[in-house]
């Protein structure tokens, strides 16, 4: 595999694991206003992260690349308002987008085509993740301020499941 790109999935995996912690501190910023729906949701997006950084790790394992864990950074974002994470998340998510897009270059560049088939997979998952923390913002500025809405959102994303992707690596 091509220095370059084995080191760039090597920082990804870190990130991701970085990801996981943000919305694991979006969870506990929704639990403690008493909305354990919102928190239930980015418990889930935690998931999600720590299953993207697996996913990256048993790929360069799979192709005899050392794996180099680095310290995964302290959520570095203060919450004032029910608006704050949301927001926050999808500014993340597209900051995430870019890594991936940057990896996903440096793939096609090195004519590393198994990688940039396996990366496919992580380019629909962004398209999904950014729509769906654009989705969650429409849906609190249409119903955030009514109370019973709020209730009526909260109990929609507490029945948010988790679901392992399903990636043949």
């Amino acid at each position: 595999m091509d220095n370059k790109v084995a080191t760039l999935l090597n920082e990804q995996i870190n990130k991701e694991f970085y990801s996981a912690y943000l919305y694991l501190d979006m969870a506990n910023f929704y639990t403690q206003k008493g909305l354990d729906g919102f928190a239930n949701w980015y418990e889930i997006q935690a998931q999600e992260e720590q299953a993207h950084a697996m996913l990256m790790y048993q790929y360069l394992h799979n192709n005899d690349e050392k794996v180099t864990l680095e310290v995964i950074a302290k959520p570095d974002k203060t919450f004032e308002t029910l608006m704050d994470p949301l927001k926050a998340g999808l500014e993340h998510e597209k900051y995430v987008t870019s890594l991936i897009n940057t990896i996903y270059a440096a793939a096609v560049e090195a004519k590393e085509f198994r990688t940039t088939q396996f990366l496919d997979w992580f380019i629909k998952e962004q398209g999904e993740e950014e729509k769906n923390a654009s989705d969650l913002i429409t849906k609190m500025e249409l119903f955030g301020d009514d109370a019973r809405s709020l209730y009526m959102l909260n109990s929609e994303l507490a029945a948010r499941v988790y679901s392992a992707p399903s990636l043949v690596l």
